[in-house]
């Protein structure tokens, strides 16, 4: 058990002179957590976007990529309850489908942004010295590039790259990209821009760890630096990590649906929010139903993440009283 783990194990007085029996940092957390409305709300509205973006098959009325010439931006009826597009295809099934992307995009970016991040900051931090100095200077140098260029330009290669990919693995990644819907260069693009931040925040909490008591007394007893870093550094970062990742999933979901807005995100007929608001943006004075539908759910969405990472902070605040 790391020390900042133990200090919430610590049995608190409660009025009358009964002892509070001994809790953790998360179940503390979750108590918190339970008392805060928007983020309640945040946390059953994402559960619930998780689970119909699993059971979309099940869930969406047509299949996504069905096209109905008849009904060609057709208003919202009995028949489409959210109206229908350009080429006649069911707005509430792409909206359903497209959850997928965003969720999808969400959850694996973040993993790689976490891989990437975690680590160079933790390393950076312990070791110091000309360590430190060269991977702050690779961030910087990183950080000095405009996000939105910088991935455009990734992108734009990943997508020439895989189509005239040759050789087994070149190959591999492009059948990978073909069954995603075009969203492994999304993957890799986002991965590699947005793992600055986490890389030093976690340098930050690192930074001032290391220095502590419980630190010094594991070297003292000969702990190597891995055990000190995966035992006693690493738990205490947790908390922040995870803040930072919940409130990071926003953006990644931000930049997805600009990368689809503009053409570079997923191939086509792969539903995505930010496509279908692009083809709402064409069609705002003639058919706003394409506008209003998509860009509620998307903004909704990133509400919701939003009231969680607040709530979240808030709850592994260790100096918030249960």
């Amino acid at each position: 058990m790391s020390s900042s783990t133990r200090e919430f194990a610590t049995p608190r007085l409660l009025p009358g002179g009964m002892r509070r029996k001994p809790t953790s940092l998360w179940a503390d957390a979750w108590v918190r957590l339970r008392r805060n409305k928007a983020a309640m709300f945040g946390l059953g509205y994402i559960i619930m976007l998780f689970l119909v973006a699993l059971l979309a098959p099940l869930l969406a009325p047509y299949p996504y990529e069905k096209v109905n010439f008849a009904a060609i931006t057709q208003s919202p009826s009995q028949q489409y309850l959210l109206g229908t597009d350009s080429l006649g295809r069911d707005v509430l099934s792409r909206l359903i489908y497209g959850a997928r992307v965003s969720l999808s995009v969400s959850v694996v970016a973040q993993l790689v942004i976490l891989l990437i991040g975690v680590p160079v900051g933790l390393i950076s931090a312990y070791y110091g010295g000309w360590v430190d100095i060269v991977v702050q200077r690779v961030v910087d140098v990183l950080y000095a590039f405009p996000s939105l260029l910088f991935i455009i330009i990734i992108m734009t290669y990943l997508k020439a790259s895989l189509r005239a990919a040759q050789g087994p693995l070149a190959g591999a990644l492009s059948t990978i990209n073909e069954a995603t819907g075009g969203l492994l260069g999304v993957f890799i693009a986002l991965g590699l821009v947005f793992w600055l931040t986490v890389s030093r925040l976690v340098r930050g909490e690192v930074l001032a760890i290391k220095e502590r008591e419980y630190i010094e007394a594991a070297r003292c007893i000969g702990a190597s630096s891995r055990r000190i870093i995966l035992r006693h550094i690493l738990p205490n970062t947790i908390a922040p990590i995870v803040i930072a990742a919940t409130f990071g999933i926003p953006s990644v979901i931000t930049m997805e649906a600009g990368l689809s807005f503009l053409g570079l995100g997923v191939e086509p007929p792969t539903p995505s929010w930010g496509m279908m608001i692009a083809e709402g943006v064409q069609n705002i004075r003639s058919h706003p139903h394409l506008l209003i539908s998509s860009g509620a759910l998307l903004s909704l969405t990133l509400l919701a993440f939003n009231f969680l990472g607040d709530g979240l902070r808030d709850a592994l605040d260790p100096h918030m009283k249960v």
